[in-house]
């Protein structure tokens, strides 16, 4: 008798689709997983854009995890509701978001919240906000490491770091920076380029000891240099990813073992042509950034070949002897999980624990009450 496989769900018929389905078994072994890679837990701090999830986030406190990563207020009060102790939004507050922020933090006073700056100018508002409504905004400077998205390059931050120093109102941690640039499947290639990070990073490090007289927090890196940073440097780790883990990252970094723990669910709806299947997992149920072949993998059916995707119908290739039929279940790893989650209002948990829950991808929404 052949071994059930371990995304097919027990009572496939009761889900909807297209549809959003956790393995809280799979992500529990994944964070279990994480921590054991890693000297010292406390020096973790996964990222939550990844999941979106409050049902998540509270798998990762039950194993002990405090700190976390995000990227939006409405991730941030998320981790506020779930009684997270530490929360960087790695984001640089502007605007009204600078008004979010302080009311994020008198709404869950509990939790220690900080966030990123790069700018003079803008520090010196979120400081003056901060004191004249009692608070001390706890901030990290963010270092532009290569990406080029966002900080400030590394010559420029000791100057800065000085300048935000004794700003009342102000409370400087240490540094952060992302490198998501850094993303080739080969190892060593990967290892040589984190590395040189980690030299600038450790510099930076020692110039604001000798300076300040303490070792500045560094918060740096994401999921693919995790396996580096988690044993060439003592900084907090942020990878997201490895929650759920996707086609993508299955593939680019095969020393990372996670399991792939979210899957979408979709439905054969139409038999257009001979070889043509047609299912309902169109841009709005899986991410459609990428190329058409590589948007999403069929655990069960994996030599179908994407034709076509639109808003809400993907047109398969299945071969002229196919036997599919219409209302047939297709179970899809998509190769980038992250925006694809977003596209869900909930997701289907199942465990060999507890019976199936319905989870609220929390954090999808811009806005929760904040």
């Amino acid at each position: 008798m052949l071994e059930k496989q371990w995304y097919l769900l027990d009572d496939p018929a009761s889900v909807e689709s297209p549809g959003l389905v956790f393995y809280a078994d799979r992500i529990k072994a994944n964070i279990k997983l994480l921590i054991s890679m890693i000297d010292d837990q406390n020096r973790l701090r996964p990222h939550v854009k990844t999941h979106k999830s409050a049902g998540v986030c509270k798998l990762m406190i039950d194993a002990g995890i405090t700190k976390f990563k995000c990227a939006t207020i409405a991730e941030a009060e998320m981790l506020g509701r779930c009684g997270a102790a530490d929360v960087l939004l790695a984001y640089q507050p502007v605007g009204p978001n600078i008004a979010r922020f302080i009311a994020l933090q008198k709404a869950y006073p509990l939790t220690q919240f900080s966030c990123l700056v790069d700018d003079e100018k803008t520090a010196l508002e979120l400081a003056s906000v901060s004191q004249s409504n009692g608070l001390t905004a706890e901030v990290f400077i963010d270092v532009n490491a290569g990406m080029n998205r966002t900080g400030i390059l590394p010559e420029k931050v000791l100057d800065l770091y000085i300048k935000l120093d004794q700003v009342k109102g102000l409370s400087v941690k240490g540094l952060h920076a992302y490198d998501g640039h850094i993303h080739e499947s080969d190892f060593g290639i990967r290892t040589e380029k984190a590395k040189l990070i980690i030299e600038v990073l450790n510099g930076l490090a020692s110039a604001i000891q000798k300076q300040f007289g303490y070792q500045p927090i560094i918060v740096a890196g994401g999921t693919p240099t995790f396996t580096i940073y988690n044993t060439e440097s003592t900084f907090d780790c942020s990878p997201g990813t490895f929650a759920l883990w996707d086609k993508g990252y299955q593939d680019a970094f095969e020393e990372q073992q996670f399991n792939t723990a979210a899957l979408v669910i979709s439905r054969i709806v139409s038999l257009p042509e001979s070889n043509l299947i047609c299912c309902d997992l169109g841009h709005k149920g899986v991410a459609a950034e990428k190329p058409l072949d590589k948007r999403v993998v069929f655990l069960n059916a994996p030599e179908l070949i994407p034709f076509s995707q639109s808003e809400e119908h993907l047109v398969l290739n299945a071969g002229e002897s196919h036997q599919y039929q219409i209302g047939d279940v297709l179970y899809g790893l998509p190769h980038h999980i992250c925006p694809t989650v977003a596209l869900y209002e909930n997701a289907l948990a199942v465990s060999t624990e507890n019976t199936d829950q319905i989870w609220d991808i929390t954090s999808r929404k811009r806005k929760i009450t904040i």
